[in-house]
């Protein structure tokens, strides 16, 4: 058992995405103190965009053979969503960019949202093919974007959970610092406010034996 991290900012480890996205990792590891999990890491900002083979195969009926798949971005998908299989959760470190997701971690969705492999097309729509598992999604905000104080708008965590679910993961927790433009009397409360809403998680529950 494994939790996988994908860190989307690009001031790294000094990030509040990644501060807050590393509370939660301890959390679950204080969850599983007997059976213990590996932290897999994987950087989003230096994850290549697709190219022109990723998007022909996307297009085409089947996949392509082998000498193709084991080049470029097909083989960076092979590699990021062979990670997301064996991982029992994921944690998302990720700041809002112009109210939405990220370049960096756009692109690692584009790596695992894919045809035949994540996910079939059904005349119903698509339909997911990984085992769900818990999904917790650290963000970091320069302004508000929830509550009374919010003065801009949302589109990240309602794309996050649309998309998540397509691959089959709809156990999605969102947690956020707000406002950490606003100065550092802003920037304390909104940690604080993160730490009250991780408390309010109930970690032992949300950490099931893999059954997929």
């Amino acid at each position: 058992m494994s939790i996988l991290r994908i860190r989307c900012s690009p001031r790294g480890l000094d990030s509040e995405s990644y501060r807050l996205s590393q509370r939660i990792v301890e959390r679950l590891l204080q969850a599983r103190p007997a059976g213990g999990l590996d932290v897999v890491e994987v950087d989003a900002t230096a994850l290549a965009h697709a190219d022109s083979d990723y998007a022909s195969a996307l297009a085409a009926p089947a996949d392509p053979g082998a000498d193709v798949l084991g080049r470029g971005s097909l083989k960076a998908s092979d590699d990021m969503i062979r990670m997301l299989e064996d991982a029992s959760h994921i944690v998302i470190a990720t700041p809002m960019h112009n109210f939405t997701v990220p370049s960096a971690l756009k692109a690692w969705l584009d790596h695992v949202v894919r045809v035949r492999n994540t996910f079939h097309i059904t005349p119903q729509g698509k339909v997911g093919l990984l085992a769900d598992r818990p999904v917790y999604v650290a963000i970091a905000s320069g302004g508000a974007f929830r509550g009374d104080d919010a003065r801009q708008p949302d589109f990240l965590t309602p794309y996050l959970r649309h998309v998540l679910a397509t691959i089959g993961l709809t156990q999605v927790t969102f947690l956020a610092v707000e406002g950490t433009a606003r100065g550092p009397e802003w920037l304390a409360q909104a940690r604080r406010e993160a730490a009250l809403a991780l408390d309010r998680i109930p970690f032992a529950a949300a950490v099931p034996e893999m059954t997929a």
